[in-house]
């Protein structure tokens, strides 16, 4: 079997996720390739797809999730995603038992939804939702009239039980709006699929390999894939600290001496949420400083495929600025494309600022 280093397997992770040089190919088909994208925030979608796609415009996906051709939904591991319908169908009944899970054990709101027929209520959610998309807490406020339960449990049940996705125009670039649901299978006009854990292997591996079944299983957030894909026909590699890695049996991998320009990563980048082992692009002390207690991931710099600082955009009246935080001191040549690439991104993404500029903080 043969052993990858670490810099073969990151340079593979980084072709895979679009991040060796930008990609000519639609939104549509980036989010479909990536296996989706991270998105329990509104706006870091654009982020990640302007770092990937040549020539990306966020009137692009806007269009994409107005059309319903894309949709924000919690899927894997509990978080929301934006995918494409056809993932969103495919992928919301493997990962139910997630939700089934929650709905037990749940801190704030398992107690209170103990005694209830979860599917009578899922129902009648399902039913006020025929009538149109509805905010949170209109859902629960309506589901209220009828058990004798808080709201906001209401609300969390409809969620756990539908495949409930967030319709615009939250999320749309440039426009503000509070979470509104409306049934996936209603929304896009098609039924969900049967449960096919090989399939979201694949598609995984397709998007972050190779990788072992523990990094399978963190990003999806459930287990026993072990079983699933040793049934599979799959390409088996070893790490350098002997762990098995699967991959697809098409698939090729870089030299691992192929350059990784330095990019800019958004805020919850993909990238280093989607593993077991995420010192494959960043180490655990460089992690402990970009991924906050409360779950927060700031926008990253990436320098030769691994995590070196972060970057924030702030903005006052009408000046938008960009700074840099690398967390070492950087080759000039490094610093110098981070600093291009900071001045394209913060004139992308506040561009009614009438003034923009980039400012590199000294290493803490």
């Amino acid at each position: 079997m043969e052993t990858l280093s670490r810099r073969a397997v990151n340079r593979a992770t980084l072709e895979r996720q679009l991040l060796l040089r930008r990609a000519k190919m639609s939104a549509y088909d980036a989010v479909e390739h990536l296996a989706g994208l991270q998105a329990q925030a509104p706006f870091p979608p654009y982020f990640g797809l302007w770092s990937r796609l040549a020539g990306f415009r966020p009137a692009e996906l806007a269009e994409l999730l107005e059309s319903r051709r894309v949709v924000r939904i919690a899927l894997m591991r509990g978080t929301v995603h934006l995918v494409t319908a056809a993932d969103a169908l495919a992928w919301r009944p493997v990962v139910q038992g997630i939700y089934d899970r929650d709905l037990k054990q749940n801190a704030l709101h398992a107690r209170a939804l103990a005694g209830l027929d979860h599917d009578l209520v899922s129902e009648a959610a399902r039913k006020l939702l025929l009538g149109g998309p509805m905010p949170g807490t209109a859902l629960g406020a309506e589901l209220a009239r009828s058990w004798d339960v808080p709201a906001a449990s209401l609300t969390h049940l409809a969620r756990g039980r539908l495949p409930l996705v967030q319709t615009p125009p939250r999320a749309i670039w440039g426009k503000a709006g509070q979470t509104t649901y409306a049934c996936l299978d209603e929304w896009v006009g098609a039924p969900l699929s049967p449960p096919s854990p090989a399939s979201l292997i694949s598609r995984y591996l397709r998007a972050f390999g190779p990788a072992t079944v523990a990094d399978v299983q963190t990003w999806a957030g459930i287990t026993r894939l072990g079983e699933v894909a040793a049934s599979m026909d799959l390409r088996r590699y070893r790490d350098e600290d002997g762990r098995e890695l699967l991959d697809l049996p098409e698939l090729t991998l870089p030299g691992e001496d192929v350059p990784a320009p330095p990019r800019l990563l958004g805020p919850f980048d993909q990238m280093i949420l989607s593993y077991a082992d995420r010192t494959r692009v960043i180490s655990d002390a460089c992690r402990k400083r970009v991924i906050s207690q409360n779950g927060l991931v700031k926008g990253t710099l990436l320098v030769d495929g691994q995590v070196c600082g972060f970057w924030e955009i702030k903005t006052s009246r009408k000046a938008a600025v960009i700074e840099l935080s690398p967390f070492e001191k950087l080759a000039k040549r490094d610093l110098a494309a981070l600093e291009k690439s900071a001045a394209e991104l913060v004139m992308w993404a506040e561009a009614a600022a009438e003034t923009h500029e980039v400012r590199v903080l000294p290493v803490a």
